[in-house]
């Protein structure tokens, strides 16, 4: 079986969110649950995808349908965005998949379409599910807390954010957002104030136990295209800057998540950030020192999310 090493959303290595690729091989099965995690564990990525082959090979050596399953340290999970774009980044690399196709990938979350670029992959994701916006004003507190942020620090700015691209005035609220995987979506008032969270991981663990998510998605506007571009610091190309916890999983923070970038771009639609039809891009994992660029393209309740892999190494493993 071959084995990869690749960091997704980024052309270097060394940036973006590190993944284990284990191709399986044609007429090859998955290994039993168990030898998957511990290899997971391992590997110590916070994910690692397991290729399985659905369909023959052409004439070129090429396939279109796969089954890939995903496993952090401690479990299975339904899907992985950045471990996708790891994954069908290796098998362009190795020659079975082809650039400019459109092949099959069968997930634990559902059936997924992925978009073979010269040098950058895109992703299906779920139509969305909302399972509530947080408003009770003493959870907010608790929640922001539990990030190391003061609520009073956040709330007023994020009411003024939404006022000044076109929404309602209510203010950008924490909302429990699934494109696959369940994720809060937590509105942060500044790039300052994103850069110093400092979750409190036990209760944070236990908090996200209890409302059943995976992760704390936090974004700001501030700096990006929506809150003034370059002249705040910032990028006018970039629609939010992210970090995003999931000490449920075993992992503290992330470099990338792609699923979690595809409810983030769905929750700015909802709340009149960006329109039905919009070309996003959000950068993620710079307090890590792994900056990452995940892509995506809205065209109403229809999202893709992908971007570039950068291959650090390949090989065998014996499983």
């Amino acid at each position: 079986m071959k084995l990869y090493i690749a960091d997704a959303f980024t052309r270097e290595v060394f940036g973006g969110n590190p993944a284990g690729v284990v191709i399986l091989g044609e007429g090859n099965d998955f290994p039993e649950d168990e030898v998957m995690r511990k290899t997971a564990a391992e590997l110590r990525y916070s994910e690692t995808a397991f290729v399985k082959f659905l369909s023959g090979a052409d004439a070129d050596g090429a396939y279109d349908k796969f089954n890939v399953r995903y496993f952090t340290p401690a479990a299975e999970v339904d899907l992985c965005g950045h471990a996708t774009i790891a994954t069908f980044s290796c098998l362009r690399e190795a020659g079975l998949v082809k650039a400019g196709t459109t092949v099959f990938n069968k997930t634990l979350a559902g059936d997924l379409d992925i978009v073979i670029g010269e040098d950058s992959i895109l992703m299906d994701m779920a139509e969305p599910e909302y399972s509530g916006t947080i408003t009770d004003e003493t959870e907010l507190r608790e929640l922001y807390r539990i990030l190391g942020l003061d609520y009073e620090d956040n709330i007023p700015v994020l009411e003024e954010q939404c006022l000044a691209n076109g929404g309602d005035g209510s203010g950008l609220k924490p909302e429990i957002v699934s494109t696959g995987l369940p994720d809060i979506m937590l509105p942060v008032a500044t790039r300052e104030e994103l850069a110093k969270m400092a979750p409190d991981f036990a209760a944070l663990t236990e908090y996200t136990g209890k409302r059943e998510v995976l992760s704390i998605h936090a974004f700001t506007l501030d700096g990006g295209k929506h809150r003034g571009g370059s002249t705040r610091g910032g990028r006018d190309d970039v629609d939010a800057y992210c970090r995003d916890f999931a000490p449920i999983c075993d992992i503290d923070e992330e470099a990338a998540t792609g699923t979690a970038n595809g409810s983030l771009t769905h929750y700015l639609q909802r709340n009149e950030i960006i329109p039905s039809k919009a070309e996003c891009l959000f950068i993620q994992g710079e307090a890590m020192g792994r900056p990452s660029e995940i892509r995506s393209v809205a065209d109403g309740p229809s999202i893709k999310v992908g971007g570039s892999a950068a291959i650090l190494a390949e090989g065998e493993i014996y499983l």
